[in-house]
């Protein structure tokens, strides 16, 4: 039976409603940017957001819009699987993401990144803010949470479906970039899941009171 969270160490922490408030919007700020200059660089990621910024490569709708539709269907399960709670903060989250994906162009000019700068930093930046999300009881919701549910009602693995569903986005990705540049949004993925690696383990986090 899996654990009703898939943040067990950060379930155990409580914390007061405007801490919540004040890391919820520097958490889904830092995705954003990013998911910004992973854009901007050419680059895609995996999970619910690289099937965004594939969408917007093959329309006119922009990655905010994409991500925030697609996650739609999964906060049933998130509220089935995690309770009211986490489901209301990932709403928020990923509803802040798409807002400030939308609106960062506005307000930040880039004329270039290099897609290495990009990978690397586009990775380290969205794996900090969902770091943060974590230990505040929150994610961007997405096929890690369909994931969940199917391994705890069916016996699927996880970890299986997981990297099954970001193998077909980088296959459909030859489509999209070039292989040297997909070579370079696996490695802002590894980042990515190497910071949540070493930093979210149990017993490494507890909030003060």
């Amino acid at each position: 039976m899996l654990s009703p969270c898939p943040f067990p160490s950060a379930m155990n922490s409580r914390h007061p409603l405007p801490e919540d408030i004040i890391a919820l919007l520097s958490a889904t700020l830092l995705v954003a940017l990013g998911v910004f200059l992973l854009k901007q660089a050419g680059l895609l990621t995996g999970g619910t957001a690289g099937i965004a910024l594939l969408l917007a490569h093959f329309s006119d709708t922009g990655f905010g819009v994409w991500f925030f539709l697609i996650n739609l269907p999964f906060y049933v399960l998130a509220w089935l699987r995690m309770g009211p709670a986490f489901t209301g903060k990932t709403f928020a989250c990923v509803s802040l993401v798409s807002l400030f994906s939308e609106q960062i162009p506005r307000f930040l000019t880039v004329t270039s990144v290099a897609p290495l700068f990009g990978a690397l930093t586009g990775g380290l930046l969205i794996g900090v803010g969902m770091l943060m999300l974590f230990r505040h009881q929150a994610s961007l919701g997405g096929i890690g949470i369909l994931a969940l549910y199917l391994q705890g009602r069916f016996g699927v693995s996880a970890g299986k479906l997981q990297m099954a569903v970001d193998s077909l986005i980088l296959l459909v990705s030859f489509a999209v970039v070039p292989p040297w540049l997909l070579l370079l949004s696996v490695l802002g993925a590894l980042l990515l899941n190497q910071v949540l690696a070493f930093n979210h383990k149990p017993g490494r986090y507890s909030a003060m009171a």
